[in-house]
C-alpha cells in the first residue's frame, strides 16, 4: 500500500502539467449538458443540397448565430434530388432514436419560392420538424401522430430584410429551427394550420390478396444498390415461406428465384439473396454487390411475390 500512494504521488505532478497543457490548449471536456443542468438543444439537418458547395455551412452559419450552444446533426444531405419519398422514409426511420423537444429541419423543397407553404409541426411525441408543406410528414404522421402545426409567417423567424425566392434553407427553414431550439415560443412562428390539410404523398400499401402479395420497390439502399420495398416483414411472412426457402419474385419485367436467408453472408460471394432489412422490410441484395445494378433496376418498380406452394 505504502509503494501504491508513493508511486502516485510521483505520477501527480505529471498529470498537473498535462492537464494545465490541455488547459492552455482551449481543450475542454464535452458537455453533453449547459451549466444549468438541461440538455443541450438538438437540430437534425437533412437536405438534398449535397456537399460539393457551401449550402449546409451557411444554414448551419445561420443556426449557430442564433444558438451558439446547438448541437447539429446531420442526417443526411445525399438524399436524391427532389425525392420528398426520400426524404420522409428517412425521416421515418431515423426519429425514433431522438428524444422528445428534438428539432428536424428538412430542406427538400422542389417547389421553393412558390406558394407552398413553410411550417413547422409538432409531433405527438414532442418532436419538432421545420420544413416545406410537401408531404415529408406523411409518414411520421401515420405513425407518430401529429398534435399541431403553425405556418412560418414571422419576419422576426427569419433572416434578410429581402428573402431568397431559392434558399429558403437559409432564410426561413434554419432560422426557425434555431429559434426553436433556443427554447423560443413556437406559437409565434405563425398562425395554426388546419391538420387535415397538410399535403400527403399518395403512398399505395402493399397488397395481399389470393395469388400472393403486390407493392413496389421505393428506393436502393444508399450506395450498396439494395431493393427496398414497401414490403413489411409481417405482410411477407404471410405468404408461407420460411427462411432457406427459393422465393419467386418478379421486379417490373424481371423474374427471380431468391433463396430467403437472414443476412448477406448467407449466400456465395455475387449471389442474390432476400432478406429483412434493418428497418423491418423487405429487401432484394447480391452478396458483397448491387442488385440495382446488376439487374439494371432503377425504382420505382411494382413487385410481386406468389403465396408459397402448400
Amino acid at each position: 500500500m505504502r509503494n501504491q500512494i508513493l508511486s502516485w504521488r510521483k505520477c501527480l505532478p505529471l498529470w498537473v502539467v498535462l492537464v494545465g497543457l490541455l488547459l492552455c490548449a482551449g481543450v475542454r471536456p464535452v458537455r453533453a449538458q449547459d451549466s444549468s443542468g438541461k440538455p443541450r438543444p438538438t437540430i437534425v439537418f437533412m437536405t438534398d443540397f449535397g456537399v460539393v458547395d457551401d449550402s449546409v455551412a451557411i444554414c448551419k452559419g445561420v443556426m449557430y448565430s442564433i444558438v451558439p450552444d446547438v448541437r447539429i446533426v446531420d442526417l443526411s444531405h445525399q438524399v436524391t434530388p427532389f425525392s420528398i419519398q426520400d426524404g420522409a422514409r428517412f425521416l421515418y426511420g431515423a426519429t425514433p432514436y431522438f428524444p422528445a423537444g428534438t428539432v428536424f429541419v428538412v430542406v427538400i423543397d422542389p417547389t421553393v419560392g412558390s406558394t407552398r407553404k413553410a411550417i413547422v409541426v409538432k409531433s405527438k411525441r414532442g418532436q419538432y420538424f421545420v420544413l416545406p408543406d410537401n408531404g415529408l410528414m406523411t409518414l411520421v404522421q401515420d405513425r407518430d401522430g401529429l398534435e399541431a402545426a403553425r405556418e412560418i409567417t414571422n419576419p422576426m423567424w427569419m433572416i434578410g430584410a429581402a428573402l431568397s425566392s431559392t434558399f429558403h434553407g437559409r432564410d426561413i427553414f434554419s432560422p426557425a429551427g434555431a429559434h426553436l431550439a433556443r427554447g423560443d415560443d413556437w406559437t409565434q412562428v405563425g398562425p395554426e394550420l388546419d391538420l387535415a390539410k397538410l399535403v400527403r404523398l399518395n403512398l399505395a400499401p402493399a397488397k395481399l390478396d389470393d395469388r400472393g402479395l403486390s407493392g413496389d420497390v421505393i428506393a436502393t439502399d444508399g450506395p450498396f444498390g439494395n431493393l427496398v420495398t414497401n414490403i413489411s416483414s409481417d405482410e411477407f411472412m404471410k405468404l408461407g415461406y420460411t427462411r432457406g426457402q427459393t422465393v419467386p419474385v418478379t421486379v417490373g419485367n424481371n423474374k427471380f428465384d431468391v433463396p430467403f436467408v437472414r443476412t448477406f453472408s448467407d449466400v456465395p460471394l455475387k449471389n442474390v439473396l432476400l432478406y429483412i432489412d434493418s428497418r423491418g422490410r423487405l429487401g432484394l441484395a447480391v452478396n458483397q454487390g448491387s442488385f440495382a445494378a446488376t439487374y439494371g433496376i432503377k425504382p420505382p418498380q411494382p413487385i410481386f411475390i406468389p403465396r408459397a406452394a402448400k
